[in-house]
């Protein structure tokens, strides 16, 4: 191993459901290159933001405890962890859901079932927001009419 190799980034999963997430960090770690690490809901997975300081976070939206809406509420909301990227990965299609996220402050919301490329691109494409880019989307948003629950 050369000890000058730069380290790869890390990719937080924050999944209920053990075989997904196990499977999505096997093609974040195979497939992207990148060190993934998991955590089985929105509480556990804020302490693996504060324990691991990951460069991105792969959140769902349904889970116990701490859903995702509140998961990426709560990591914007702190300094520590505002600048982290965020990616929203659901089977809540409507366009109202899309936009809650988008207006919590994800950078990216992506519906299950994604392809691990996909995936791995998106991860990819949010590592290269910058502060100003996401600041300016926020401005965007928050001028924007939500859309109607259907």
């Amino acid at each position: 191993m050369n000890p000058h190799a730069p380290k790869p980034l890390t990719i937080l999963i924050v999944e209920d459901q053990d075989d997904l997430r196990s499977l999505l960090i096997d093609t974040m770690t195979r497939l992207g290159g990148f060190r993934a690490i998991g955590a089985a809901d929105g509480v556990a997975g804020l302490e693996a933001v504060m324990q691991h300081a990951p460069d991105c976070v792969i959140v769902d939206v349904l889970m116990p405890q701490l859903d995702g809406f509140q998961f990426v509420q709560a990591m914007r909301g702190d300094p520590q962890t505002a600048a982290i990227p965020l990616i929203v990965l659901t089977a809540l299609a409507q366009e109202a859901n899309q936009f809650r996220g988008m207006a919590l402050g994800a950078d990216k919301y992506l519906l299950k079932p994604a392809r691990p490329a996909q995936l791995v691109a998106a991860v990819r494409e949010v590592l290269a927001i910058t502060e100003a880019q996401r600041h300016a989307r926020q401005e965007l948003l928050a001028q924007q009419e939500p859309p109607e629950m259907r």
